[in-house]
């Protein structure tokens, strides 16, 4: 396989630690609030990714955090927490907002057929991890105790700006909001190990440390939750292009000078889904959610096919003209599926060429759209329907779009095997030159609105649109 590795910003042959196994780390979502449909273009490419690479043989172990404390609403440790925020907003406390806001993140992402990772860990499960790391770090020099704070000195490093696109007049660029000047600091991009009492005497969640009453800073929670889970050496870590600066540089820094050698060597970041208003951003105030587009009548599958159309390092622009057309195409889709003979067994020569088609479109940088192309030259092929349906079948593995749930809903549906009653009745009245009741037959089936056809692979049919 060849993905691009943000790390070097090149395509690159993916070779894993150890041969056969993957070990993928995802960030997750800060809870305090529902995930926008820009959040989850990113976690429906990193599904697709996941089982792309399930699909080709790897067995994967996917690891992903859940930010329930200490991520604030600048990335650069300055702001407000976003929970207490999400708490203030809803006056509840920080944990009933985190249950509620991760539940509605699974439900949105069952919608949209993105798989449940291996494993979920919120941040608050992990204090003595993020402890342990924090205090290894102290002890190799890496990091330093000001104002109470426990701070990643990053002229410890030889390369802070891993990423190649930042440096430190730019630290300004690379956050979200305007950036508050931290007296405690001795570098400008150092950043907040662990927080204790003398800054944001408001957190509702603390622990005992070490260094005092406090809690953890955002990035100390990914690195300390992939170690945990993924073991010392990650194989690819995924997130959307705003976390590469400054989150996972953040998490490259303190990861490696924890362990003391490479940690990550491939990194997936899917860029953004902007709006006419530019970046999908909560910020903003109202944003789309999956919910939102159900509401105005479309399936959420429609929008995993609209990004799916589009290649995950392309910018992706949202409009509702352009989800029609996705609505459209997906619909036309299905109900092509749907016409497909179940009958026969496939075979398996003639679908090699097809299935090679659709490794080449996935196993080069992950291209969904040529991908969905290999479905398309599918239906178009001289080969037969149960080949047909046994190859979209294998697709789908990978695109989840639910492309033959149409054909199993028609062989469960009562009215459906009434139809083919009709039609087997009608096929041997033919064979015995009744016609009479051959053309009741058809007539009967005209008035419940089926369409027959006659074909090389036998008689297809379906109900008027």
């Amino acid at each position: 396989m060849i993905l691009y590795n943000s790390l070097g910003q090149t395509k690159q042959e993916f070779i894993p630690h150890t041969a056969g196994k993957v070990n993928m780390y995802t960030c997750g979502p800060t809870v305090y609030h529902y995930a926008h449909i820009g959040n989850l273009r990113t976690y429906i490419m990193e599904d697709v990714l996941e089982k792309y690479l399930r699909f080709a043989g790897y067995d994967v172990k996917r690891v992903m955090n859940i930010t329930d404390v200490g991520h604030l609403s600048s990335d650069a440790d300055t702001g407000e927490d976003k929970m207490l925020k999400g708490a203030k907003r809803e006056h509840k406390t920080v944990m009933e907002i985190a249950k509620f806001y991760t539940d509605a993140f699974f439900e949105d992402c069952k919608k949209l057929n993105i798989k449940r990772p291996d494993v979920v860990e919120p941040a608050t499960n992990c204090i003595d991890e993020f402890i342990h790391m924090v205090s290894v770090l102290l002890e190799k020099g890496y990091a330093y105790i000001a104002g109470g704070n426990v701070y990643f000195d990053t002229s410890k490093l030889d390369n802070y700006y891993v990423f190649g696109n930042m440096n430190e007049d730019d630290l300004a660029v690379g956050v979200r909001d305007s950036v508050e000047e931290d007296n405690n600091k001795r570098n400008k991009a150092d950043f907040v190990l662990w927080f204790t009492k003398s800054k944001f005497d408001s957190q509702e969640l603390k622990w005992e440390s070490p260094w005092g009453v406090g809690y953890p800073g955002w990035h100390i929670e990914c690195s300390a939750i992939s170690c945990k889970h993924n073991g010392e050496y990650l194989d690819i870590h995924c997130g959307g292009i705003d976390n590469a600066f400054p989150h996972h540089t953040n998490e490259i820094a303190q990861s490696e000078a924890y362990l003391g050698h490479k940690w990550c060597k491939y990194w997936f970041h899917v860029l953004h889904l902007n709006d006419a208003r530019g970046k999908m951003s909560k910020s903003k105030g109202d944003f789309l959610t999956v919910s939102l587009l159900e509401s105005k009548g479309y399936n959420p599958l429609v929008y995993r096919l609209f990004c799916l159309q589009s290649h995950y390092r392309k910018p992706l622009t949202f409009s509702y003209d352009s989800l029609d057309n996705a609505a459209i195409a997906y619909d036309k889709l299905i109900k092509k599926i749907s016409t497909l003979s179940p009958d026969g067994e496939p075979d398996m020569d003639a679908a090699k060429p097809y299935l090679n088609e659709f490794n080449d479109a996935l196993g080069n940088d992950l291209n969904t759209s040529l991908g969905l192309t290999a479905v398309y030259s599918v239906l178009k092929g001289n080969i037969s329907d149960a080949t047909k349906l046994y190859l979209i079948g294998e697709f789908d593995k990978v695109l989840s779009l639910d492309l033959t749930k149409a054909q199993e809903n028609k062989s469960e549906n009562p009215a459906n095997e009434e139809v083919e009653s009709l039609i087997a009745q009608r096929t041997e009245a033919r064979k015995n030159k009744d016609w009479a009741t051959a053309d009741a037959i058809r007539d009967k089936l005209k008035e419940m609105k089926v369409v027959v056809e006659d074909t090389k692979d036998g008689i297809k049919w379906h109900f008027e649109n």
